[in-house]
């Protein structure tokens, strides 16, 4: 039992303690700042697009 607790207690130190997993999550970190920049600039975009659409469809009508 004593071992046991030992392993569990050496493994439970490794993962606290190790750096594996810090690209992973400076990766995700940086795919949701490009995402966030690439929905401001749609949503900018969306508005600009409306309006040239509206400017086309004044002038035909």
């Amino acid at each position: 039992m004593p071992d046991s607790l030992l392993k569990l207690y050496v493994k439970s130190q490794n993962l606290l303690l190790g750096d594996e997993g810090q690209d992973l999550v400076e990766y995700a970190l940086l795919i949701s700042l490009i995402s966030l920049a690439a929905v401001a600039a749609t949503t900018s975009l969306a508005g600009a697009i409306t309006q040239v659409f509206t400017n086309i469809s004044t002038s035909l009508a």
